[in-house]
């Protein structure tokens, strides 16, 4: 069994997280061949560790929420970083929850028969390795790894730095259960810095390490970090199938967030393709077409949309996607 990775801070950020992402794509290959059987006992004997490491969770929890207090966190923040013993049961619970859910990894999701009598399949497979970003929520890092686990990927954690001892102990717990059931410990890892340049790595991919990227948390949208996996997403490499081909952005955060994010991709040299909204803010957008929603144009030009919120981009997601990505 590999050596545990220890905290670090500082230069050594870099080779810390490519070690991570080495490690968390090693394991989602034994995971991806995992029975159900022994991912449900590792379930089991995780949701047992959190019980009995509850003492040693809360005072982990004890130390983040006094610090957070000390630097003048709100109530609401005070209490989303919290824990107590029935936080910590329902954590627990959920792991539970998990174990007895159906286990997607080989169920058929859709069958049907070609006119020459051929018989195709389409079939659930793990992912691979899935990064989450998420905020100062500790029973985050629990639910978080269970539902990746069940599914047979690997994660990588990075949660709220305000919340960075709970989850460390919770992490502890988590891994605890990996090693009952003889699965591979990196295959649930946890960013151990409260770097923020971590983030950065983890969204540009770790080296090809991870194969998606879950950001998760409130509804506040960081321009700076939208612009750039906007300009990543599209115009790293254009003629790739995995590349950007639709934005769409909020209509709460038209206003401050849309024109930088279309000025970008124009002075990037992308030709954008908008909806009246979008071309109010830059004269350069052309007017998008119907076809170009589901367009996939597999070079430097992009969609854009203004959506009615979460739901309206669902919708549009569902209606014009291709469903293949």
């Amino acid at each position: 069994m590999a050596a545990p990775l220890k905290t670090v801070e500082g230069s050594n950020i870099a080779a810390l997280m490519h070690e991570i992402g080495q490690r968390a794509k090693s394991a989602a290959r034994v995971l991806a061949l995992a029975p159900t059987a022994q991912k449900d006992r590792a379930l089991a004997a995780m949701a047992a560790a959190i019980r009995t490491r509850q003492a040693e969770i809360l005072a982990a929890n004890a130390k983040d929420v006094a610090e957070a207090k000390a630097a003048g966190a709100t109530a609401a923040f005070l209490d989303r970083l919290a824990l107590d013993e029935r936080r910590i049961a329902a954590m627990a619970d959920g792991l539970d929850v998990v174990r007895a859910l159906a286990d997607p990894v080989g169920a058929v999701a859709e069958r049907w028969t070609r006119p020459n009598g051929m018989t195709i399949e389409r079939v659930r497979v793990p992912i691979g390795v899935v990064g989450i970003i998420y905020e100062s929520r500790p029973n985050v890092t629990a639910d978080a790894a269970a539902l990746c686990l069940k599914a047979g990927n690997a994660a990588i954690l990075r949660g709220g730095s305000e919340s960075h001892r709970s989850n460390q102990a919770i992490h502890a717990a988590l891994t605890e259960g990996m090693r009952t059931a003889s699965l591979p410990e990196a295959a649930i890892s946890l960013v151990p810095t409260r770097d923020r340049s971590a983030v950065g790595m983890m969204l540009a991919g770790l080296d090809g390490a991870i194969d998606v990227i879950v950001p998760r948390g409130g509804k506040a949208a960081k321009l700076d970090m939208a612009r750039m996996i906007l300009l990543n997403a599209k115009m790293r490499r254009t003629g790739v199938c995995g590349a950007a081909e639709t934005l769409l952005v909020d209509g709460a955060v038209a206003s401050t967030h849309l024109k930088p994010l279309v000025t970008m991709l124009l002075d990037a040299g992308c030709e954008v393709r908008g909806d009246e909204a979008t071309r109010a803010v830059d004269r350069r957008v052309k007017p998008a077409s119907e076809e170009d929603w589901s367009t996939e144009y597999l070079d430097a030009v992009i969609s854009a949309k203004v959506v009615d919120g979460v739901d309206a981009a669902i919708e549009h997601i569902e209606r014009f996607g291709s469903h293949h990505t």
